[in-house]
């Protein structure tokens, strides 16, 4: 039996982040990447990944580091972007599997700055906006954060917010309620983009 179609990679990333503007020079980039693996059949979450991130371009504003728990020590012992873009494709097939991520920050973040590098994109085009599936499902006005998501499914917000390897965890479990109540869209055509 193929498990391949049924895997899926859910993915969180973290950036480099001001209170305000960011400093002159700087612009956002990636310091780390969350990813978990999602078995929609067996409803299970399979493996949970981080890569560190390297930014060429920004430091770990003191900002940043509260919120994410990363310092520029940790980050300056990541990889380069185009390496871990490389590394999404050769240990995690994300060019193969479909991926999702809570909202479109993700996908646009790695859309921009695969541009500003010449890196090519690791991901395939079958994303899934977790978000917009989720307010859909439980019929909710607004689109709510993660983790107010995870309190109106009832369920426990895992290890610490705003970490990549934490929030695709518990996005992945947001995943897996959606599986359970029969609203997670599939097909080809079906992965939703907005």
């Amino acid at each position: 039996m193929n498990v391949d179609g049924h895997l899926l990679n859910v993915v969180d990333v973290e950036a480099t982040c001001w209170e305000g503007q960011p400093p002159p020079g700087q612009v956002s980039e990636i310091i780390e990447i969350g990813l978990t693996v999602v078995d929609l059949r067996a409803g299970e979450r399979l493996a949970k990944h981080r890569l560190l991130v390297r930014p060429a371009r920004s430091k770990v504003s003191p900002f940043c580091a509260d919120l994410t728990g990363l310092t520029q020590a940790d980050v300056d012992q990541g990889l380069p972007f185009t390496e871990a873009c490389q590394a999404l494709a050769a240990k995690h097939r994300a060019g193969l599997l479909p991926w999702a991520s809570w909202g479109d920050y993700d996908r646009n973040q790695f859309t921009r700055q695969c541009l500003h590098t010449g890196t090519q994109y690791p991901f395939n085009h079958r994303h899934t906006n977790v978000k917009v599936a989720f307010t859909a499902s439980y019929g909710l006005r607004r689109r709510p954060g993660m983790a107010q998501a995870l309190t109106v499914a009832g369920l426990p917000l895992e290890g610490r917010h705003h970490r990549g390897d934490d929030d695709a965890w518990n996005i992945a479990a947001l995943v897996l309620d959606l599986a359970g109540r029969g609203d997670w869209p599939t097909g080809e055509g079906l992965f939703l983009r907005s």
